[in-house]
């Protein structure tokens, strides 16, 4: 399985704002961005005008390393979104916060996508009371996601987790129940319900050239 494994903090230098990859840190002076401002790389050259092919590549770069993807896997989403009806880029977005890392994110059951990523590799959270283990899993409507803990209960380390959690509101399409560690799917990511200044025109415009 293919993944990202340089420092996650150049991904958010590279595009010059947070991303919130590593959770906590993000909201310290500990962050990368506050304590070094320029992007990683040779800072030697002028500093030009950006192009609208550079706005459109920083957009899509933006939007993969938010939700962890490679580009391979990232196309793929959008050719999906691209053959689906209704509007390309929302149908990316929507595509994006169904994957079970994000969803597991969403619900303050981890403390980044990143965290949610690892969890979920190991077998941390069960769907429909079936152990999944695959990040990339996209949430149907109906769906229940859940800690996987003994005898069904909340591992100690996810209670940890989900008490430090709480910066992000749960969005309407999941009703979560955090004494029992478990989440429904109530109906798929509307635009509205989707917390993103992913300007997805512009991925929609890099692609479409």
């Amino acid at each position: 399985m293919a993944r990202y494994t340089d420092a996650s903090c150049r991904q958010c230098r590279r595009i010059g704002e947070k991303l919130f990859l590593k959770g906590e840190r993000c909201y310290t002076p500990r962050c990368a961005v506050e304590r070094r401002k320029n992007p990683p790389g040779d800072r030697s050259l002028k500093r030009r005008r950006a192009s609208d092919w550079s706005l459109q590549l920083r957009e899509k770069q933006k939007a993969r390393f938010s939700y962890g993807v490679l580009e391979r896997q990232f196309r793929k989403y959008f050719d999906m979104a691209r053959e689906r009806p209704g509007v390309t880029g929302d149908n990316l977005l929507q595509y994006l916060e169904r994957r079970l890392d994000n969803v597991v994110y969403r619900l303050a059951f981890a403390g980044s996508r990143k965290q949610g990523r690892q969890l979920v590799t190991h077998g941390h959270f069960t769907v429909n009371d079936k152990k999944m283990d695959i990040p990339s899993y996209l949430v149907e409507t109906g769906d229940v996601v859940k800690w996987k803990g003994a005898n069904g209960s909340i591992p100690e380390f996810g209670k940890t987790i989900m008490e430090s959690g709480g910066r992000l509101s749960t969005p309407g399409w999941l009703k979560v129940d955090p004494d029992k560690g478990q989440a429904e799917v109530l109906g798929e990511p509307t635009l509205g319900a989707i917390e993103s200044d992913i300007d997805v025109r512009l991925i929609v415009e890099f692609y479409s050239k």
